[in-house]
């Protein structure tokens, strides 16, 4: 009788086990979600709809794009919606005008693109997001979800590909999926650090019943038991992709979480702050992040007092004369400090990975990201505060607990002195005669001098935008876009389109050097067709300077490093733009020439200065890796 009962209960766990795994089985098919949620065959909406209708909640203006079979119903949801769409010439460029997009407007950047090869064309572009911080919703077109690994056209691991570089992704796998993940996409890709994300979206999510049964319906069900079985799978899938699909679903924005400061770390700062007598700010493009505006920022740093160096997107946050600005002799500084707040700026190559920070310094470090915070913290530097919280709010409460306490003046002035000697010395080097062709600092300032107050400065090359650094002066925060930390050559096109959609009224300048120009000039075309007039200024020194300057001395070689003094305005000529030649014999008329490209781009053309420039020794000993 034992063995009997043995017997009974293994055969009621077998089963159990049967049953739950019916019961699985039912879930992961659909069948359960189908007995309330039917499909509705005869409507002709389709998933983009449901993108669209998200994307709009979220007070997206943009979708970038190079267009794709796969990704069409998406664009012309969109742009029935109101959404503008952009297309460009290469898949990078829609990724960096988004990129562009999130950092001036405080919105998720948006690209889409197709699937494959226009997924693996974002690759860079994708990880400058991830390391700019940027956040931005890429949207990749995918072989049917029951063809992928099948041999599908232009099917790939995708997912695989895009994880290491995005805060979040996913692949739709039915329609009713696509708002409530849409919706996560976006609070993610802002909270926290923000970042890219990424949704893949397979075709048969975003097109209509009746193409998507046409296409992937049972046509010829095969006879027999297993052709049943197969044709009862199709079937249901094609159900259960539908099932609930046009229900009526909440599209409006997720809260997002950003960290910050507690009371008790920004009161111990306080206390820092008010012993230093010779203190400096780093201030670095997280300090730009929303929620705070970069008006309070600016205002709060004023009233602190405190010389300020800017980095990245917070250049120009003090404007273009402030006294509390310096630009120069940076590690002097910092050696001399007794205190350095670094407000968003990480300790990696551009500190010497911290190496630059006097010991004897007291230091404050805030940042969202942990990792970032405590970077090289280990080895070359140690933090007397780290605040893992949002840098630009940070800043704020700084200010206000600080009320009626200033910076003791005679320091940020020497700083200043300093300032004033280097370029003065800089400016020296700027009328000096080169060998051959136009000296670029001189350019530089003459181009400084002339653009308007509103500008939107765009750097995109290695030698000739690493001098512009210097030199060029944003008049106000936001107004300078660079790659960041990850270096990123080709980023001038799409930053330049993205920045002049945003701020349409803003002269937009890029400069190009002549090798980074050879990445997006075909861009040109792009601002025509969609009427982004933009000024381009190209130091064509006919070389890829940053590389040859150390390959030339240190391997006595300079191969791969020539170019030629090609004929680029031509090319802008040819996209629909207009395009200036300007070398040695126009340099009475440097100004003059200026003046008309501004001309030209109020009356609505894209203009390229191809300015032939020759050799100085500024930034002499400056290294690319």
């Amino acid at each position: 009788m034992e063995s009997f009962g043995a017997a009974g209960t293994v055969l009621g766990c077998c089963a159990g086990i049967a049953v739950a795994g019916l019961v699985f089985a039912a879930y992961k098919l659909g069948i359960v979600y189908q007995l309330f949620h039917k499909a509705e065959t005869k409507s002709p909406r389709h998933g983009g709809e449901s993108v669209a209708e998200v994307l709009r909640a979220h007070k997206v203006k943009y979708v970038f794009t190079l267009v794709g079979g796969h990704i069409s119903p998406i664009l012309v949801a969109c742009e029935k919606l109101g959404i503008r769409i952009v297309d460009t010439r290469h898949e990078a460029t829609a990724v960096f005008a988004a990129d562009a997009v999130a950092r001036l407007s405080g919105t998720v950047g948006v690209a889409a693109v197709t699937a494959g090869p226009g997924l693996t064309n974002t690759v860079t572009a994708v990880k400058n997001a991830q390391m700019a911080e940027s956040p931005l919703l890429l949207i990749g077109g995918a072989a049917g979800t029951l063809l992928q690994g099948r041999g599908a056209l232009q099917d790939i691991d995708q997912m695989s590909l895009f994880k290491p570089l995005c805060k979040f992704c996913a692949s739709i796998r039915t329609i009713r999926e696509i708002v409530p993940t849409v919706r996560k996409a976006m609070a993610i890709a802002q909270s926290g650090t923000p970042g890219p994300v990424f949704i893949e979206f397979p075709i048969d999510t975003l097109y209509p019943y009746h193409l998507v049964s046409k296409e992937f319906g049972v046509k010829n069900p095969p006879k027999g038991l297993m052709g049943k079985v197969v044709s009862w799978y199709l079937n249901n899938h094609l159900m259960n992709l539908f099932a609930g699909a046009w229900e009526t679903r909440d599209v409006s924005p997720l809260p997002v979480d950003i960290p910050q400061a507690t009371d008790d770390q920004v009161q111990k700062c306080i206390e820092l702050v008010s012993r230093a007598k010779k203190p400096v700010i780093l201030l670095g493009s997280q300090a730009t992040l929303p929620p705070t505006p970069v008006d309070d920022i600016r205002k709060a740093l004023e009233d602190l007092g405190i010389p300020c160096f800017l980095g990245g997107m917070s250049r120009g946050m003090l404007g273009k004369d402030s006294p509390i600005h310096i630009r120069q002799n940076r590690r002097d500084a910092l050696k001399e400090a007794d205190l350095v707040l670094l407000a968003g700026t990480v300790c990696d190559f551009r500190l010497s990975y911290g190496r630059v920070l006097n010991r004897r310094s007291k230091i404050i470090a805030v940042n969202r990201d942990e990792t970032q915070l405590l970077k090289n913290s280990d080895m070359f530097w140690k933090p007397t505060i780290a605040i893992q919280g949002d840098a630009g709010s940070f800043l704020v409460r700084l200010s206000k607990g600080l009320k009626g306490h200033r910076c003791p003046e005679e320091w940020p002035q020497s700083l200043k002195a300093g300032d004033v000697t280097k370029e003065n010395t800089n400016r020296a080097k700027a009328d000096e005669k080169t060998a051959h062709h136009l000296n670029p600092l001189k350019v530089l300032h003459r181009v400084d001098e002339l653009m308007s107050e509103d500008s939107i400065i765009v750097a995109d090359g290695g030698d000739f935008v690493g001098s512009a650094a210097y030199i060029m002066r944003p008049r106000g925060p936001m107004r300078w876009l660079d790659p960041g930390a990850f270096g990123t050559l080709g980023v001038g096109g799409g930053f330049a389109l993205g920045a002049k959609l945003c701020r349409p009224e803003s002269e937009v300048w890029v400069v190009y050097g002549d090798g980074s120009l050879g990445y997006s000039v075909a861009e040109f075309d792009t601002f025509t067709r969609h009427k982004t007039p933009v000024i381009a200024v190209v130091g064509n020194d006919a070389c890829w300077s940053q590389i040859s300057r150390e390959q030339v001395p240190i391997l006595g070689s300079n191969v791969a490093c020539g170019l030629a003094f090609t004929d680029y305005h031509i090319v802008a000529d040819g996209y629909g733009g207009k395009g200036y030649l300007i070398g040695r014999d126009d340099e009475d008329r440097l100004s003059d020439i200026i003046r008309q490209a501004q001309k030209e781009t109020q009356e609505g053309k894209a203009v390229l200065l191809n300015v032939l420039i020759g050799k100085t020794n500024f930034r002499e000993g400056s290294i690319s890796v």
